[in-house]
C-alpha cells in the first residue's frame, strides 16, 4: 500500500464522512453564534444548549465541523499539570492549582460525555508519559514535580526510572521520565464527528462551507456576515483557532506553526516486543516535541511539533502538506522504534498550531464583552478545550459562573513581535532549536551562537517548551 500523505488525515478517513450540512442561505437570529466547528466551537454550542436548553445556537464554519486540527490531532487529552510551574507564576499558587484541576475535570469530563451520549471516541485513560532520550533532557520535569509536592499533589505528576519508563514502552531512547496518570487518549475525528451529531440532534444549526467575516457590533448585537448571509446575535465566540492570528485584536497573541503526523500500519508483534500495552501517550521532552501513540487496532500514530512557521497565519497548505517535514517525522519513527524498519506507513498529514506566547490558552472577551474568544493552545487543545468551552457558555450567556472565574480568563496576554519580525525571527530561531536539539541528542554541546538564539523567546518573555 502506498503512503496517503493529504490534508485531511488518517483519523478523518477512518471515521467516515457524515455528509455535509448546508451553507448559510439567509440572514437569521441567534442567542449565540460560533465562528468555527472545531472543539472549542463545539463544546461552547453543548453547554450553552445545557445552560439554557431554549437558546437559538448558530455555528458557522468555513469547512466542515472538526475537518481541521480538531479531527487530525494525535487524539492526546491531556490535563495542564505540566504546566504548574507557569500558571504559578503568572497566577499564584491557589489560582494555579484551580486551573490544573479544572483541566482534569476536562479530561474525565470528555470520557464521561462519550459514555453518556453513546460516542465511540476511543477514549482510553492509560495516562501521558514524558521520556527523556538524551542526558541534556534528564531531570526537564524537575520543576513541575517540585511543584506539585509544594502545593500537596504529588500523585499528579510522579518521576520514574529508566527501567520503569522501558517497562511501559521500550524505546532504546528512553533514559528516565515521569508519568501523569490523569491523561487519555481518543481517536480525535470520532470526537469530533460525534459531537457534531449529538449537537445537530439537540437543534444546534450548523452552517458548513460559510465563511465569516469579522464580527461587528448591530445596535445592542453583533452581526456576523458571510458570502450566503448573516447572522445577527446577542453574543458571539470566536473558536476558530489559527485562523484567527490573522484578526487585529488577536495577531499579536499568537504565532501559527505546524505538527506533522505518521500513521504506521496495523503493528500488534512490535507493540508487543514493547510491552506498550497500557495505552500511554508520550513525548519526550524536546522544545519541538515528538509525540506518539497507539491506536485500537495496533498501530503506532508519531508526530513532530517540530513544523515550519507560518507567516502572519497565512498556512497555504504547507501546514497540512509538507514532504520535508514529514520525511524527518518518518526517520525519527524508526529512530525511537527499530524494529519498524522496513514496516508500512500508510498514512501522513499535518496541521496548524495556533502557540499562544505563554504556552497556556487565551480565552476572553473582545468589543465590549459581546465577543469572546479562546485561541492559543499550543498543542495541547483536546482536553482543556472542553474547559474553554464550558467558560465560553457561561461568558455568552452572561453569567460569569464557575470555570469563568478561572485565573486564565482575561488574563494579560502575552505579546509576540509584529510581522514580518514574528516569522523572520520565528524561522531562525526554530533553525536553530533544531540545531541544539540535533547536537544535544548526539551528546554535544551546541556552541554559544546557537544556545543565545534558541534562548531568545525566554528573553523576551516567549516560554517555549512545557
Amino acid at each position: 500500500m502506498a503512503l496517503k500523505h493529504t490534508a485531511r488525515g488518517w483519523w478523518l478517513a477512518d471515521a467516515g464522512d457524515q455528509g455535509p450540512s448546508a451553507p448559510l442561505d439567509g440572514d437569521l437570529d441567534a442567542d449565540v453564534a460560533i465562528v468555527g466547528g472545531g472543539y472549542t466551537g463545539m463544546w461552547t454550542a453543548w453547554f450553552v444548549s445545557q445552560l439554557e436548553p431554549g437558546a437559538r445556537v448558530v455555528i458557522v464554519e468555513a469547512d466542515r465541523c472538526g475537518a481541521g486540527p480538531s479531527g487530525r490531532n494525535g487524539g492526546f487529552v491531556n490535563e495542564m499539570w505540566f504546566s504548574l510551574p507557569t500558571l504559578r507564576r503568572r497566577f499564584g499558587d491557589a489560582a494555579a492549582l484551580d486551573v490544573a484541576r479544572a483541566s482534569g475535570e476536562a479530561v474525565a469530563g470528555v470520557g464521561r460525555w462519550c459514555e453518556e451520549q453513546g460516542v465511540d471516541a476511543w477514549y482510553r485513560h492509560g495516562g501521558y508519559l514524558q521520556a527523556s532520550t538524551a542526558p541534556a533532557y534528564d531531570d526537564t520535569w524537575r520543576q513541575v514535580v517540585a511543584a506539585c509536592e509544594e502545593l500537596g499533589v504529588p500523585e499528579v505528576c510522579r518521576p520514574l526510572t529508566g527501567a520503569e519508563v522501558r517497562a511501559r514502552c521500550g524505546s532504546p531512547l528512553f533514559r528516565a521520565g515521569a508519568f501523569y496518570p490523569g491523561a487519555a487518549t481518543v481517536h480525535p475525528a470520532r470526537l469530533a464527528l460525534g459531537l457534531r451529531s449529538r449537537l445537530l440532534e439537540r437543534g444546534v444549526s450548523i452552517f458548513e462551507g460559510t465563511r465569516a467575516e469579522r464580527p461587528r457590533p448591530d445596535g445592542g448585537g453583533v452581526v456576523i456576515a458571510t458570502g450566503g448571509g448573516r447572522v445577527r446575535a446577542e453574543s458571539v465566540v470566536l473558536a476558530a483557532g489559527a485562523a484567527l492570528a490573522g484578526e487585529r485584536p488577536l495577531r499579536r497573541r499568537l504565532t501559527v506553526t505546524s505538527s506533522h503526523i505518521v500513521m504506521t500500519e496495523p503493528v500488534p508483534d512490535v507493540l508487543e516486543e514493547l510491552g506498550w500495552s497500557g495505552g500511554e501517550c508520550i513525548t519526550d521532552s524536546r522544545t519541538l516535541v515528538h509525540y506518539f501513540r497507539t491506536t485500537r487496532d495496533r498501530r503506532i500514530a508519531f508526530g513532530w511539533g517540530g513544523g515550519r512557521v507560518a507567516r502572519a497565519g497565512r498556512l497555504n497548505g504547507r501546514a497540512e502538506l509538507d514532504p520535508g517535514v514529514v520525511a524527518e517525522v518518518e526517520r525519527n519513527l524508526v529512530r525511537f522504534f527499530p524494529a519498524l524498519a522496513g514496516r508500512r506507513i500508510e498514512h501522513a498529514w499535518g496541521g496548524p498550531i495556533d502557540v499562544s506566547p505563554t504556552h497556556l490558552p487565551t480565552i476572553g472577551s473582545l468589543e465590549g464583552h459581546r465577543v469572546h474568544y479562546a485561541v492559543g493552545y499550543t498543542g495541547n487543545g483536546v482536553g482543556p478545550s472542553h474547559l474553554a468551552g464550558r467558560i465560553l457558555a457561561s461568558l455568552a450567556l452572561a453569567r460569569g459562573d464557575g470555570d469563568s472565574r478561572l485565573a486564565i480568563v482575561d488574563s494579560p496576554p502575552g505579546r509576540v513581535p509584529p510581522e514580518p519580525l514574528r516569522y523572520l525571527g520565528g524561522t531562525v530561531v526554530r533553525r536553530a532549536l533544531l540545531r541544539r536539539e540535533r547536537l544535544e541528542e548526539q551528546g554535544r554541546r551546541p556552541g554559544p551562537l546557537t544556545r543565545f538564539v534558541a534562548g531568545l523567546p525566554e528573553r523576551i518573555g516567549i516560554h517555549v517548551g512545557r
